[in-house]
């Protein structure tokens, strides 16, 4: 990041840096916090709820955060939102507390919002388009890679309880210092009734983009129910213990693998069809992975072959919604994605939840395989007329 021949290049290379290390919090607070509640005797039931308090805030925050984005700028959301998780971060060490430490997720979860609606909404409104899928693949990539990196700090507590925070702090308060590079910028204006009225935006938005919000509620529904789920399924199979965070890092290693060029891909035969094809495939393949759970190495395949389809369903469907929706609605749809994702990431440990208590005789990943058929359907009847972006409102 020394020397950039453009502006636009440096402003894509800092958001990227952010959302990266934004990534790298999230991953690395999951397993700490479970971790150190599980030694200090904390029930799982208490724990799992706990850990839904990022998702919560999100969802908190999603309703109040356009206004001030379109008023303001991005640059001061991004700058409110990183100061807030790098504060909260700080904060973990202060006192140990299920409750204290669930507000601290909570807000986490609202500075994450803040930050990755503001990233996005910069890049889809800036780029150019037919470039968009292969940049928002990047910025996908860069934050799936700092998600897959976080849970090696978990090693630090070894040394000290505290210590992972403390870094992850510094990291964060290192690449949020970046933004005071940038120029501030506003998205595009409203005009007519779109101006007036808040929720007239919110119902335009879902008509031109409803079927987009299918990818990025997919990969909240997969990431949570997997890495939730998956590890008591595969215990009650008698699996290898060291065998089950190894299938499901390479489930997130397929998808780091091709997020790029699914992204170029999208670029140049239209994201509809790659997030149909990969709906389809994971579907096809997950099926096929339910009959073969007598081989721990069976499943791992079927793993990362799936992530590799799947793992970028979250990029892909935001630079849909970039193709279906106008402009001046795309904050609007950037909110809503972000919805979706994380109105996914509580329905998948929850439903999948349901499946494990009262499906006795199915494979878990049968339940995945349904899903992803059934996105694939919806894409593939609903989504033929929905692949240009409407020139009017």
């Amino acid at each position: 990041m020394t020397h950039f021949s453009d502006y636009s290049q440096k402003r894509f290379a800092i958001l990227v840096l952010i959302v990266s290390i934004s990534g790298f919090s999230q991953g690395m607070l999951l397993p700490l916090i479970s971790i150190i509640f599980e030694r200090d005797g904390v029930s799982s039931a208490l724990n799992g709820l706990n850990a839904t308090g990022l998702y919560i805030g999100t969802l908190l925050i999603s309703p109040f955060i356009e206004q001030p984005l379109r008023k303001w700028g991005y640059k001061p959301i991004i700058l409110i939102g990183g100061a807030l998780v790098f504060a909260s971060l700080l904060a973990f060490p202060l006192w140990k507390s299920v409750t204290f430490w669930f507000v601290l997720r909570l807000l986490i979860g609202v500075g994450d919002h803040a930050l990755h609606f503001a990233t996005q909404t910069w890049i889809t409104s800036t780029s150019d388009h037919k470039s968009l899928g292969k940049g928002m693949a990047i910025y996908g990539l860069s934050f799936s890679t700092g998600f897959a990196v976080g849970p090696l700090m978990v090693k630090l507590i070894q040394i000290s309880e505290v210590l992972p925070f403390i870094v992850s702090s510094i990291m964060c308060l290192f690449a949020w210092s970046f933004v005071f590079l940038l120029q501030n910028e506003k998205p595009e204006r409203l005009t007519g009734d779109l101006h007036a009225r808040g929720w007239q935006r919110y119902k335009m938005a879902i008509v031109f983009g409803w079927i987009a919000f299918l990818g990025p509620f997919v990969y909240g529904f997969l990431e949570s129910s997997l890495n939730a789920l998956f590890p008591v399924y595969a215990l009650r199979k008698d699996f290898d213990v060291n065998m089950i965070p190894i299938i499901l890092s390479v489930f997130t290693f397929g998808g780091i693998l091709t997020q790029v060029l699914l992204g170029a891909i999208g670029d140049k035969v239209g994201r509809r069809n790659v997030l149909m094809v990969g709906s389809f495939g994971g579907s096809i393949i997950f099926g096929i992975a339910s009959f073969l759970e007598h081989s721990q190495m069976a499943v791992a395949i079927a793993f990362f072959f799936t992530g590799t389809l799947v793992g970028s369903m979250f990029s892909l469907g935001i630079t849909y919604m970039a193709d279906l929706t106008p402009k001046e609605l795309l904050p609007t749809g950037n909110l809503l994605c972000g919805i979706a994702l994380s109105i996914g990431s509580l329905t998948g440990p929850f439903l999948g939840g349901v499946y494990l208590e009262y499906v006795k005789n199915y494979s878990l990943l049968l339940l995945v395989a349904m899903l992803l058929l059934a996105v694939a359907i919806v894409l593939l009847v609903f989504g033929r007329n929905k692949n240009k972006r409407p020139v009017t409102m």
